[in-house]
């Protein structure tokens, strides 16, 4: 069980460095001073990318959970 709390640890970090970059890239886009509808467009991809990096980081820790409460 310790070897799922490891992947679920890796996984979370993962999704946490994930949600980092997004915070990132929308901060660049805004202050790139974009047309609204690119703007729009840049952000909605960063939002897609924000949910896949929250589902793995969810992932992550319930892996790091079932590991605990097993091992």
């Amino acid at each position: 069980m310790a070897t799922l709390v490891y992947i679920g640890t890796g996984l979370a970090l993962v999704g946490i460095l994930v949600l980092l970059y997004c915070v990132w890239a929308a901060i660049a886009a805004k202050r790139a001073g974009l047309p609204d509808e690119v703007l729009r467009a840049k952000l909605q991809r960063v939002v897609v990318i924000n949910m896949v990096a929250l589902l793995v980081s969810a992932l992550g820790l319930m892996s790091v959970m079932i590991g605990v409460f097993l091992g």
